[in-house]
């Protein structure tokens, strides 16, 4: 009997990725090259490169921005001092931030008009998180596990809300959020769940396919939070083994010793025809049964952003 392959659905792009590579495509077929952009658009190393020889230029600051071009923000989302910058040196702009991202940073602008405490839930230092903390930087703090859960101070323990990094753990963060809310009974939820649903959609599946495999083996970049988790999760669940691989070829052979059946997801950044070179790569390797999981349907798109033909 040839070898199994466990497939997740879904897997790989998100409606914020998606609509975040298009926008500098589009800005690149409408303005022609250099596009500059701010920090990785998405967090995958193939996309960027790809990106990158169409005339895509990365940037860490807009300081390096020549003066009056175009400069897009990453989906991730910026603080408002990032705005600012690019308005100082007449930068145009087109903010490719993921609506999800924008979502949280208008609840961290609701909470601080409400002078409460905001416990952000999330990495420090990702891109994401110093966005949304940028949006009221007096009023955030950055909880960063669990350890950081039972240590936060407040100024006032009746005036405190927890929001959260959109690409998290989903059981992790609920355990934070259960540990800080022993710490301050009247903690405030968010009004919907900040967690991305494609992040959740993603772990779900790995969930279901993880006890059932040898191996799990998901497509991704190391910078990626969600597909890093993804690792974690299935671990987590009860995978034997489980790595992150941005490409086929990073496939070790004594990972694949002994193995019978493997499970193969993949990253909310990762374009499907990474997965695809890696299901031809194991199918050369005698895993030739592909059986496809599938816990959720994905509809969800998202418009360009406001003023791609016509940049701010």
């Amino acid at each position: 009997m040839a070898k199994e392959i466990l497939l997740a659905s879904p897997r790989g792009y998100c409606a914020g990725v998606d609509r975040a590579v298009a926008t500098v495509e589009k800005a690149l077929a409408t303005y022609g090259a250099p596009v500059y952009v701010r920090k990785q658009i998405v967090h995958n190393k193939y996309v960027v490169q790809r990106l990158e020889a169409k005339g895509a230029i990365f940037v860490d600051e807009t300081s390096e921005v020549p003066e009056g071009k175009l400069l897009i923000f990453s989906a991730h989302g910026v603080a408002p001092s990032v705005h600012e910058a690019a308005a100082k040196k007449s930068l145009k702009t087109i903010d490719a931030t993921c609506p999800l991202v924008t979502k949280v940073h208008r609840e961290v602008i609701r909470y601080a008009a409400q002078d409460l405490t905001i416990l952000l839930v999330g990495h420090i230092g990702h891109e994401e998180v110093e966005g949304t903390s940028g949006e009221a930087p007096d009023k955030v703090i950055v909880v960063d596990g669990i350890e950081a859960a039972r240590t936060v101070q407040v100024p006032d323990e009746n005036k405190v809300s927890w929001l959260s990094q959109t690409t998290l753990s989903v059981d992790e963060t609920l355990t934070i959020v259960n540990e800080l809310r022993k710490r301050f009974p009247n903690l405030i939820d968010p009004p919907s769940d900040d967690i991305c649903y494609a992040t959740q959609n993603r772990q779900e599946a790995i969930k279901e396919i993880a006890p059932q495999v040898d191996l799990v083996l998901v497509v991704g970049s190391r910078n990626s939070s969600n597909s890093v988790r993804l690792v974690e999760v299935a671990l987590e669940y009860g995978a034997k083994a489980a790595y992150l691989v941005d490409f086929a070829h990073e496939v070790k052979a004594e990972w694949l010793e002994g193995v019978e059946k493997i499970g193969v997801s993949s990253g909310a950044s990762v374009p499907e025809m990474l997965v695809e070179e890696l299901l031809e790569y194991l199918r050369l390797r005698d895993y030739k049964d592909i059986r496809t999981v599938t816990t959720k349907e994905e509809h969800l798109t998202f418009a360009l952003p406001q003023g791609i033909g016509r940049v701010s």
